[in-house]
């Protein structure tokens, strides 16, 4: 065998050792200190103790602010982590889900996202089954099962304009384009959200901090007219509280949806709340936070659809997403292009 054979065969040998080994997963987690008032800077200090005891290759950022989630997302999407976790409230996991997605709502990556809860309102873990307890959560993200999750895309404006009032969603300077996993809401919702994240749930919890808001807000919040349209059918819709469209049973705080999307494909359910008097208001209550089977009536209806348009409103103009307010109306929404990677309990992986 000559010396130039003999070099050949190593190379050849040293290309079938590389092939065979095994790439390490690579982990980006986005760290949110600020989360449930600062009592979250503590699970982080758990987390890293835990991780000690791993032999995983990880990156971590701390945010200084929501947009920073954004930003470490999309940058870790774009340098090739394997996974990118978020660890926070429902705000952080919002910007990390949105770091996944260009503008037209297709994924600018393979990564998957796993989900590390430090909030307090866990509507998002409830929704896809993703535990509380720091431990098992992070076993689930090195377990690393996922399943692929339709998410929303929404279009809405930055700031309130008086001329989009009754006018529809147009593409222009003020407008925005974002994505969310559970439910958006029109009317109520996002005065609702900044009540409860004003700190009351700090002190009375989740549910009932939650229940307390609301419960204020609709002494004082009057309904309006909204035109509406559902998958191009026009309407106007009187004497508006709240709609609700949405992807997961979730909508705010034990507020929960019995639907029935898992029969219908890239769609949303639509919940409507109208015509509320405090005489229908326990009714209405009873069977949202228990989860009962919604029958339509004139105050309380489920409907199912892919493509929704909510023309401008000058009384009730705000938009609340994946539980903060957002951004003013006119909206349109629909299903994003791509699914979402978002690991999970293996039983959740499961037909």
């Amino acid at each position: 065998m000559t010396i130039m054979d003999y070099s050949v065969i190593v190379d050849v040998i040293k290309q079938i050792k590389e092939s065979m080994t095994i790439k390490k997963t690579k982990y980006f987690f986005i760290l949110n200190p600020s989360s449930k008032g600062g009592k979250s800077k503590k699970l982080i200090e758990r987390l890293f103790h835990f991780l000690k005891n791993t032999d995983i290759e990880y990156q971590y950022a701390f945010t200084s602010n929501l947009n920073d989630a954004y930003t470490f997302s999309h940058k870790a999407n774009r340098e090739g982590y394997d996974v990118i976790v978020a660890v926070g409230g429902d705000g952080t996991i919002n910007k990390v889900l949105n770091g996944f997605f260009d503008e037209s709502g297709r994924r600018i990556s393979s990564s998957k996202m796993g989900v590390i809860y430090s909030g307090t309102s866990p509507d998002f873990c409830k929704s896809y089954n993703i535990p509380l307890g720091l431990e098992n959560a992070v076993r689930i993200i090195l377990n690393g099962y996922s399943k692929e999750s339709e998410i929303g895309k929404i279009y809405f404006m930055n700031k309130w304009q008086p001329e989009f009032d009754n006018q529809p969603f147009v593409l222009n300077g003020n407008s925005k384009t974002a994505f969310f996993a559970c439910c958006a809401n029109i009317g109520l919702g996002a005065a609702l959200a900044r009540q409860a994240n004003s700190g009351i749930r700090k002190i009375t919890g989740d549910f009932l901090g939650t229940f307390i808001s609301l419960l204020k807000i609709l002494i004082s919040y009057r309904a309006s007219d909204y035109i509406f349209e559902l998958d191009d059918k026009k309407q106007t819709l009187k004497k508006v509280h709240n709609i609700s469209i949405g992807k997961t049973p979730y909508i705010a705080s034990g507020i929960k949806v019995n639907h029935k999307l898992n029969e219908y494909k890239n769609a949303f359910y639509n919940l409507l709340v109208q015509n509320l008097s405090f005489r229908k208001l326990p009714y209405v209550l009873k069977t949202i936070y228990r989860g009962d089977k919604i029958k339509n009536n004139e105050t309380i209806s489920l409907h199912y659809g892919k493509n929704f348009k909510i023309y401008g409103n000058g009384k009730n103009p705000e938009v609340e997403f994946d539980g903060d307010p957002q951004g003013f109306l006119p909206c349109e929404i629909e299903t994003a292009e791509d699914k979402l990677d978002l690991i999970v309990p293996v039983s959740q992986t499961t037909p």
